[in-house]
């Protein structure tokens, strides 16, 4: 499965932006998707995911109530919607897939990455 992270770009603190993450099977519609970010000289960190039915979403406390993960299976595409955006979000985020339906919050429970897509947050 390949991925591909896109719609990343320049906003300023409190602006929203939506980033999306297509895929280039239908076999992924059977893997969940995973949000994750990397800023200069920090971690790999976990900022949401969703099951490979949509039915169940999870999300970094960082990002709770702002962030929001959504997949279209039709369009093999996973989005993540970014509101009220901060300074410290900024990083490039990537997505990934994985056969896991638990342990989600970890890279090591994924097979596929995306290239990633950076967000710039202005204050």
């Amino acid at each position: 499965v390949q991925l591909q992270a896109s719609g990343g770009g320049l906003v300023q603190a409190g602006e929203s932006l939506r980033v999306s993450c297509a895929a280039s099977e239908r076999t992924f519609n059977y893997y969940a998707l995973g949000w994750f970010r990397q800023s200069p000289g920090k971690e790999r960190e976990f900022v949401g995911a969703v099951t490979w039915s949509g039915g169940n979403t999870y999300y970094a406390d960082s990002v709770k109530g702002r962030f929001t993960i959504s997949r279209d299976n039709a369009k093999n595409t996973v989005y993540l919607q970014m509101n009220s955006l901060k300074p410290e979000d900024m990083a490039v985020y990537y997505c990934a897939a994985s056969w896991r339906t638990t342990i989600l919050e970890l890279p090591s429970s994924y097979r596929y990455w995306g290239q990633g897509t950076q967000v710039t947050v202005s204050s």
